[in-house]
């Protein structure tokens, strides 16, 4: 039995003391898998070891997805990650994803209505499939007004299921198997195949917005690398501690560096790090006033922040009700001083800034032997020449090519598919 360290993400639900237990359990799994590999004498999986310690929300981030902007530009990166689900599946990698709620128009006209943000954690959705099938669908049912049935999570009804059949039937249905070779080995595909985490942001499933990448990250970067110059330490830039390790591609996107280097400048200083007992991905500011609509402020009733206490919010639905005839594209943004219509959820999350809370603790000197010595250049990483440009090009040229098609059904109502 795992110790009770953590609460849920954002204290968002009132769990029982066997999904505390349960939740602890999983984070501690995770931790012990990467504690070999990357574990630092500065980083902490309990808060509580550190003395003094205070909170911070420094380590943060924007939301929109960096890459297709540094392979192509933002024209190309707003339209490919907006591309509905294909968009979010291969390009939400910012630990924050989204999706895009469409109506149509009195003229027949398909458009964005609203758009879903999500940074919760695949694995706290699975250990609760696994654990409590009842509560679960209470959640979910509750996060998207409506009663969820069980073939929507699960496929059919979990209640005589083992906690392995669950846990594969949520995945396949609702969570996708994360990157977990175990599950894949049981079919478990990359990405759910069922609609209610598909048509609608309830959390994260990209691969690498999980759980164990935020703490391999912030592991990762919790270890004073140094340039040694005689008997003298050295600050060193993050192209080269990337680029020691040969993850030079994460240095180009917006949630890895910011994570690295935050846990990096802190135990620099001889500072003890940890996450907040409410481990967790939060939207901790959302520019509402940038928007505008008629030349005035959007409505207050327009940002729905939720899922989490004391402004740790992990889901926001941003845009109008269906009870007005106004759509999301009927909003603009400042741009160069041009008020400008925005388009769907990328430049949404070009204003919200995602990341965890940390405990740091006191500065304190470091010993010679606290230094992880690195012997690469601060030269600048090419991010334009990562690999993950090459797919990029083939989502650009599969987008260009029509893959995002518009139906018009029998009862003349367009869907994108």
């Amino acid at each position: 039995m795992a110790k009770i360290i953590f609460k849920s993400p954002g204290q968002a639900d009132n769990l029982s003391n066997v999904l505390l237990e349960k939740w602890n359990e999983e984070i501690l799994r995770q931790y012990q898998l990467l504690a070999g590999d990357f574990g630092s004498k500065f980083f902490h999986l309990d808060p509580a070891e550190i003395q003094n310690s205070i909170v911070v929300n420094s380590v943060k981030w924007f939301g929109d997805p960096a890459e297709p902007a540094f392979c192509q530009n933002a024209e190309v990166a707003q339209k490919l990650s907006d591309w509905g689900i294909k968009g979010r599946h291969n390009l939400h990698n910012e630990y924050c994803e989204y999706t895009i709620e469409y109506r149509t128009d009195a003229k027949g006209k398909l458009r964005p209505k609203r758009v879903q943000i999500t940074t919760e954690l695949r694995e706290y959705w699975v250990t609760l499939a696994k654990h409590d099938p009842a509560f679960l669908k209470t959640l979910a049912s509750s996060i998207l007004g409506k009663q969820i049935a069980w073939d929507q999570l699960y496929g059919n009804d979990p209640t005589n299921m083992t906690i392995e059949q669950r846990e594969i039937s949520f995945s396949t249905q609702v969570a996708g198997n994360g990157n977990d070779d175990r599950l894949a080995k049981l079919g478990v595909p990359g990405q759910p195949i069922g609609k209610l985490n598909r048509d609608n942001a309830l959390f994260m499933t990209h691969p690498i917005n999980g759980l164990d990448d935020l703490l391999y990250i912030v592991m990762f970067g919790a270890k004073p690398y140094a340039r040694k110059y005689g008997t003298t330490f050295e600050k060193v830039k993050k192209e080269a501690i990337f680029k020691t390790f040969g993850v030079q591609h994460l240095a180009c996107r917006h949630a890895d560096p910011a994570a690295a280097m935050g846990a990096y400048d802190a135990v620099y200083e001889g500072r003890h790090i940890a996450f907040n007992e409410t481990l967790g991905m939060y939207i901790l500011s959302f520019s509402k006033n940038n928007f505008a609509y008629n030349g005035n402020p959007v409505p207050d009733n327009w940002v729905q922040l939720s899922r989490g206490q004391n402004n740790l919010h992990q889901r926001l639905v941003f845009g109008p009700s269906d009870a007005e005839d106004i759509y999301l594209d009927d909003i603009t943004i400042d741009k160069g001083g041009e008020d400008v219509n925005i388009k769907g959820g990328f430049e949404v999350l070009q204003h919200i800034e995602v990341g965890p809370l940390v405990q740091v603790g006191q500065p304190s000197p470091l010993n010679d032997a606290d230094y992880v010595v690195l012997t690469e250049t601060d030269d600048g990483i090419v991010c334009g020449q990562a690999d993950i440009c090459g797919l990029i090009k083939k989502l650009l040229d599969e987008y260009n090519n029509g893959s995002l098609l518009v139906k018009t059904s029998p009862r003349n109502v367009k869907t994108i598919v």
